[in-house]
Order: C-alpha cells, then sequence, then structure tokens
C-alpha cells in the first residue's frame, strides 16, 4: 500500500511503498506505525523524528528513498510501536532517554528539546496509511482532528501556558514533556471477509507522567517536566497504552472524513469560494459583453465605411494595421517565456484535471506532486516547439540561443532559487535538506529528459514555417501619438493584474494554510473551477485594455499583453507577504528566508503561467479582428 503522509508544501507529498495490513485477522495480526517529520507553524525548518530519540538500528532503518520525498523533505520511517491487533496494552515502556547537561552532545540535543517545545513542533505518525489525530474540542462545541501531536509544551516564568499546554501544569518556567501516548485504533468487522477487520480511524491524547520507577513505568505520577535551569542528569521514559474500538459506522472507503470535517472555517471556505465564483462570472460575464458589443459596431462601421466607398479618414485600431504584426523589441527573451509558461501551463492543467477526478486526493499521498513534476519533465516538446515557433515569427535567427535559453533560462533560475534555500536547511540540520545524491539524481531528471525533449520541441518549431498573418507589415513603423493617463504601459498593467487576482484570492488563502499551516487541502473540485475562471478572466481583461491601446494607435501588444495578465504575480507576492505578517508565527532569519525563498520561486511560476495566457488571448484576438475586417 502507497505510504506517506501529506507534507507541509501543498503540494509537497511524496511516495513510499510499506506493506501494511489492509485487512487485519482479529486472532492474530501486527499493526505498525510509522513515524514522519517533526514540523511546526512557527518555522519552516522540519527535523526527523530520530532528532530527539536515540536511535536504534533494529527500529529506525530507512525506508527505501524515493526521489520526490526526499525532494519535500519527508521522513517516514518504522518505529518501536508496534501492536497486537485486538490487544490492549496498558503503559507499555518504549524506551529511555538519559541526558546530561555536562555531557556537550546532551546538552545540546536538550537545547533542541527545548526549543522544539517552545516553537512547538509537532510529531505525525501515521497507522495502515492514514494519519494518527489529535482531536480535541474547541469553539462551540466543534472537535477539531489535528493529524499530528505536540511533543510538549512550555509554562512561562509568569505561570502562563503557551500553545500545546492544555492541561493544568503549575510548574513556572517548566517544559512538560509529552512522553506518553494513549492510542485508541478503530476498525470495523469485514462481513465478507471471515475473522477480518478494517482500520478506520487511530486516534491519540499526548500525556506526561513521571514514572517513579523507570524500568517498569506505571503511568501513575504527575506530569513531567524539566527546568528550563537544570542542570545534571535527565531521564526520560517514553511510554504508551492501546485500545481498540469496534466502529460500525465509518466506512473504510470514507475514512477521512472526520479529520476533512473537523477542519476550522470549513463552512466559510465552501460559502467564500462560491460567492467568489459568482462574482468573478458576473464581472467576466459584464467585460464579455462589452467586449462583443462594441467590437460587433466598430466592424459593422468599418465594412460599412469600406462598402459604400466613404472617403471618411480612418481612425481607431483599423489604423495600425500595418504594423500591428511587427516584431516586439526583445522578442528572444519574450518566446522563452512563453514556452516556459505552455509548459507550466499544460502542467497545471493536467494535474488539477486528475486531482479533481480524484485521483490526486490526500488519500492517495504522493501524487499530486508526482504527477505535477513528472508532467513538467515530459512537457519540454510543448515548451520548445512554442518558444521556436514565436520566436521564428517575430524574425530571428539565433535558434541555437533560443532553445538553451528555453531550456535553461527559467528553471535555471528556479534550480539556483532552490539550490541556496537548501544550503540554508543545510547549515540548519533540517529534514527537508537534500542530499548531494538527490541533487544529482533531480539535475539529471532536467538534462537528460527535459533538455533533450526541448530540443526536439524545438527542431520541429524551427522547421515548420512562420505564422501567416491576415495582414502586411509596412516597412517604416508608425509613429504613435501621444497617450492619456490610462492607455499609458504602466497604468494599464497595474489594471490588468486587479480581476484575476480577485478571482484568487480567496482559494489562495487556504492554499497557504495547506502549504506553511499544515492544514490538508482537499478541495480540488474547487480549485479546477477557479482555474478555469482565472484563464478566463485573465484573457478578457487583457484583451479589453489591449482593445483600448489599439483604439489609441499604440500596437506594442506582446509585451504589454504578456505584462498585464503576469502583473496578477506581482499581487500574488504582495498577499504573500501579506500572509507573511497577518497570519504566520515564523520565527528566526532561517525560517523568514526561507519563506520568502520558496514564494519567490511560486511568484515566477505563477508570472510565467498568467501572462502566457494574456499573450496567447490578444494574439487570437488581433489575428481574428485584423482577419474579419477588410483592410486596404
Amino acid at each position: 500500500m502507497s505510504l506517506c503522509y501529506l507534507s507541509h508544501m501543498l503540494s509537497i507529498h511524496c511516495l513510499r511503498s510499506v506493506s501494511t495490513p489492509a485487512c487485519l485477522n482479529k486472532l492474530h495480526s501486527t499493526i505498525e506505525l510509522f513515524v514522519n517529520r517533526l514540523d511546526s507553524v512557527e518555522s519552516v525548518l522540519p527535523y526527523e523524528y530520530t532528532t530527539l530519540k536515540k536511535k536504534k538500528k533494529s527500529y529506525f532503518i530507512r525506508l527505501q528513498k524515493q526521489l520526490l520525498c526526499v525532494l519535500f523533505g519527508e521522513r517516514i520511517e518504522p518505529s518501536p510501536y508496534k501492536f497486537e491487533f485486538k490487544k490492549p496494552v496498558v503503559c507499555g515502556k518504549v524506551c529511555m532517554r538519559t541526558y546530561s547537561t555536562n555531557n556537550p552532545s546532551d546538552k545540546a540535543k536538550l537545547d533542541f528539546l527545548k526549543k522544539g517545545m517552545l516553537l512547538n513542533y509537532q510529531h505525525h505518525w501515521i497507522v495502515d496509511n492514514m494519519p494518527v489525530t489529535w482531536c480535541y474540542d474547541v469553539e462551540d462545541g466543534q472537535k477539531f482532528c489535528n493529524p499530528g501531536f505536540p511533543i510538549g509544551c512550555f509554562v512561562t516564568e509568569a505561570g502562563r501556558s503557551k500553545d500545546a499546554c492544555i492541561s493544568n501544569f503549575n510548574e513556572k518556567d517548566a517544559f512538560y514533556i509529552f512522553n506518553h501516548v494513549d492510542i485508541t485504533i478503530y476498525y470495523h468487522i469485514v462481513e465478507h471477509e471471515q475473522l477480518g477487520a478494517r482500520l478506520v480511524a487511530a486516534k491519540i491524547e499526548p500525556k506526561s507522567y513521571e514514572n517513579p520507577n523507570d524500568d517498569k513505568p506505571d503511568c501513575s505520577g504527575g506530569p513531567k517536566f524539566l527546568k528550563n535551569k537544570h542542570t545534571g542528569e535527565f531521564k526520560i521514559t517514553y511510554t504508551y497504552s492501546v485500545n481498540f474500538a469496534e466502529d460500525k459506522k465509518i466506512r473504510w472507503a470514507s475514512r477521512w472524513d472526520y479529520i476533512l470535517e473537523s477542519m476550522p472555517h470549513t463552512n466559510i471556505q465552501w460559502f467564500s469560494i462560491m460567492n467568489s465564483l459568482v462574482i468573478v462570472l458576473f464581472l467576466s460575464g459584464m467585460v464579455a459583453m462589452i467586449m462583443l458589443r462594441t467590437l460587433h459596431k466598430d466592424i459593422a462601421r468599418y465594412n460599412q465605411m469600406d462598402s459604400v466607398e466613404d472617403a471618411q479618414e480612418e481612425f481607431g485600431w483599423k489604423l495600425v494595421h500595418g504594423d500591428v504584426f511587427r516584431p516586439p523589441k526583445k522578442g528572444m527573451l519574450l518566446s522563452v517565456f512563453l514556452g516556459s509558461g505552455t509548459q507550466i501551463f499544460i502542467m497545471t492543467f493536467v494535474t488539477l484535471f486528475f486531482a479533481c477526478l480524484g485521483f490526486l486526493s490526500p488519500a492517495n499521498r504522493g501524487a499530486l506532486m508526482t504527477c505535477a513534476v513528472v508532467l513538467w519533465v515530459l512537457l519540454g516538446t510543448p515548451a520548445g516547439y512554442v518558444a521556436a515557433r514565436l520566436y521564428k515569427s517575430f524574425g530571428g535567427e539565433k535558434w541555437k540561443t533560443n532553445v538553451l535559453l528555453t531550456a535553461f533560462l527559467c528553471p535555471g533560475v528556479v534550480f539556483a532559487d532552490f539550490f541556496v534555500m537548501n544550503l540554508i536547511l543545510w547549515g540548519e540540520g533540517s529534514s527537508a535538506a537534500m542530499p548531494f545524491g538527490t541533487l544529482v539524481a533531480i539535475l539529471a531528471l532536467w538534462f537528460c529528459i527535459s533538455v533533450p525533449l526541448t530540443f526536439i520541441g524545438a527542431y520541429f518549431g524551427f522547421k515548420k514555417t512562420g505564422i501567416e498573418y491576415p495582414v502586411r507589415t509596412n516597412q517604416i513603423p508608425r509613429q504613435i501619438p501621444e497617450q492619456s493617463f490610462y492607455t499609458k504601459p504602466f497604468p494599464g498593467i497595474i489594471m490588468g493584474g486587479i480581476l484575476p487576482f480577485g478571482c484568487i484570492f480567496i482559494q489562495l488563502f487556504f492554499i497557504l494554510n495547506s502549504i506553511w499551516s499544515h492544514q490538508m487541502y482537499y478541495m480540488f473540485g474547487f480549485l479546477f473551477l477557479v482555474f478555469i475562471i482565472l484563464v478566463i478572466t485573465c484573457s478578457e481583461a487583457t484583451i479589453l485594455l489591449c482593445y483600448f491601446h489599439l483604439c489609441a494607435e499604440d500596437y506594442h501588444w506582446q509585451w504589454r499583453s504578456f505584462l498585464t495578465s503576469g502583473f496578477t504575480a506581482v499581487y500574488f507576492l504582495v498577499y504573500a507577504i501579506h500572509y507573511f505578517f497577518s497570519k504566520l508565527q515564523i520565527t528566526g532569519l532561517a525560517s523568514i528566508i526561507l519563506y520568502y525563498g520558496y514564494t519567490m520561486i511560486m511568484v515566477l511560476i505563477f508570472f510565467l503561467f498568467t501572462g502566457t495566457i494574456g499573450f496567447f488571448a490578444c494574439f487570437w484576438f488581433v489575428t481574428k479582428i485584423y482577419s474579419v475586417v477588410k483592410v486596404d
């Protein structure tokens, strides 16, 4: 069964194959518990579970590594927690850890344990391919089931409990360690299978016990705490209790539902998304109606003037028919951006389409980012083809430079940013840091698959004849008259990104929550609808502004159309900065740099994606109107 845990990066999933019992025999069957990395909403840096525990070769034999798991920081490992089905355990001993402040190594580990509790780091455990959840009461009598539980909590000198201190801990300036867990595993009997049962839920309750006898713990003492200024030896005994309960109401196919339904703001999310979709559809309809009516009148008027051989002087967008297809400046760079944007657009569309069908749901962990990465690698051919075809239509002749830039420019910028972030993760000792071998594997995928496919696409792109335009281009460029404020490039570009951003910012909030606040994102159906609305809105907003500029006799539409819809990425960046200061509690220079480093990667990808939509929408629009209208 595919086993992995939903990562902290939206699309941060991975694949591992681990054998777990899908159907358990009531007489004898072993249930294995797996552990994932430690993470926190107050830090971008994840760590391995074994960082806080003493590694034992018999327990912590690392599972077979897979590229995407390492790439996205996943660290799933076997654990010493193993249960026999329907055999309860009361205060079973797992292991004992001894620290000494006189030993520099132990002192460093103890300081790391304190830091983990200060920053509210959480465990993530997995049983039978589903997360072990910590369910507790929240507002209005609701229960929230968190797919993780804290390693401990801190009580300040003033006696104020921080974060996870849900019990009455009275000791001041002390760290309380959750060294005991009560695990309840729910199952139901499979009627059509003899003596069989399936696990449908696993819930946990962390507790803290000071055992009088560490060799034979009985989980009867008070809470286990560590004074902030403790010196000398300190022992921690880890224990667990496990119980089994039959639940006939939960079906195995819907065993994730109780987690998803308990997520905070779920009702608000549905209402906000529907409200956003209605508003955006209404605005898109208005833009489309205005464009169709205005453009229809212009075409009818111009054709009528030609048919009666009216001597009136032409005006408006028809005047620039001899310059509208003039090659843009920096055509090489524009064609490269459009090739990379096409690659990202197809990758996003196919990934969201399969996610919408349910193939890439949270239960099918690892599939989302696997699909995206594989598609990006395999879509080098359309990227090379689009870049080469457009560059040739712009009159370019440096085909070698074009194909090299298409293959290396944008992916190289992303990889350079990612490499710098990885250096920081290496320095911090985070589990998200990729080993050198994984970096080599990524480069192999890039250079050995994506780059050759880009060259193949560019070969066919240059081999084809140039794009035939409906009108000829004059040899002498027409002088552009002085523009009013709203038809100048910069104001138009700024205005063009507002409407597309308005249709995504609500979804963007929940996506950022899933990335940085470790919440599960599962509403891919709505996300796919918002994706379609974003494409329509980018196209219509860019076409509308392009029409205004052509009417003002400004024929430089190529770069402007790309930047108009691409400016949505700037609003994305501003929103990400606002989200950082208003919603997150990230501390530490390394975490802040990592947040903005990864955000810049997302902004660049979004810029290429939206800019490509705007350009091709305007390209279709300009080609269409100048082929319909009779031009002398």
